[in-house]
């Protein structure tokens, strides 16, 4: 069993910053790559930003130069550090995570998304 949880959302002025965080627990022998996307009303989930194991990170357009994504792999944790918001970052975030578990077992975990509301 795997436990996918964000935590940071939330309602912020345009221009302003939230950090997302994002624990992983459960029966989990190594994480691989570990991620954010982010669905707005009305349009389909998009990745935000990808970090791999071994740091390398990638951003969509969008978020480029505003959104910075890190991970502290003893604490199976993968953080989205989100400044200058705009009205169209909008959107419910998602967790995904690339996982090895004890078992053997090769998968793909979502978390239950955490809102974030950008006013104007």
């Amino acid at each position: 069993q795997v436990q996918v949880v964000e935590s940071g959302g939330g309602l912020v002025q345009a221009g302003g910053s939230l950090r997302l965080s994002c624990v992983v627990s459960g029966s989990i022998r190594s994480i691989f790559t570990m991620g954010w996307y982010r669905q707005a009303p009305g349009k389909q989930r998009e990745l935000v930003a990808h970090i791999f194991s071994g740091g390398i990170t990638n951003y969509a357009d969008s978020v480029k130069g505003r959104f910075a994504i890190s991970r502290d792999n003893a604490k199976n944790t993968v953080y989205l550090q989100m400044n200058s918001l705009k009205s169209e970052d909008t959107a419910v975030y998602y967790c995904n995570v690339d996982l090895m578990s004890v078992r053997g077992t090769r998968s793909t975990y979502w978390g239950q998304g955490t809102p974030v509301t950008v006013s104007s």
